[in-house]
């Protein structure tokens, strides 16, 4: 292991929350970006196969148990968040089609969404405020978090899960034919390179 991974390493160790490769360089007095992603390459296989990953989500890095450990480590009483099928229908809408806002939210799904409905989401730590659409009245729009791929094991936005996995989970069940009609209802490639266009975009904004 070379002093750098060493390094790396203990950063992530130390931080009180995940770390994108940019913070991580800072840390350690301006290191080369290229190489602490090749530092963390190598991190990554080194722990590979222990008790703990370093895992990369949303772009941060952070270590997290072992997959097939984590049922060790559970408590046997869970707080468990439910999410109204109103919220989960909310959540699903935002993150294929982030930045959106509320009213085309609402379009997408046929009927008017709660405010406190986007609140639950953002006390959640799942949806944020990503800034205002350049149109009049300006309205506000809404984005997921790095914690939204965390909780639920995305490396990116491009792992969602296509129509058909969406169908057979029953989620979309109320907003189906506005999903049909915004994403196409061939295979289930489509919303993925929706997804990735959309990341794309962002990116080069």
């Amino acid at each position: 292991m070379t002093e750098l991974e060493r390094a790396v390493e203990a950063a992530l160790f130390a931080a009180e929350e995940p770390m994108s490769v940019d913070a991580i360089a800072g840390f350690l007095g301006d290191a080369e970006k290229a190489e602490v992603r090749e530092a963390l390459k190598s991190l990554t296989e080194t722990y590979e196969k222990r008790g703990i990953h370093l895992v990369e989500r949303g772009k941060r890095w952070h270590f997290e148990t072992a997959p097939d450990l984590a049922h060790l480590l559970r408590k046997e009483r869970e707080q468990v968040r439910r999410l109204s099928r109103a919220a989960t229908e909310v959540l699903a809408i935002i993150a294929y089609h982030e930045p959106v806002s509320r009213a085309e939210i609402e379009s997408i799904r046929g009927v008017q969404t709660s405010g406190g409905t986007l609140d639950v989401l953002m006390e959640a730590g799942w949806v944020k405020i990503a800034g205002r659409r350049e149109v009049p009245g300006r309205p506000t729009i809404y984005a997921t978090t790095p914690e939204f791929l965390d909780h639920f094991g995305l490396t990116s936005r491009r792992d969602l899960p296509g129509i058909a996995e969406l169908r057979a989970t029953g989620l979309l069940d109320p907003v189906e034919d506005a999903y049909e009609d915004l994403m196409g209802e061939g295979d289930s490639e489509e919303p993925q390179e929706e997804v990735e266009a959309d990341e794309q975009a962002n990116d080069a904004a």
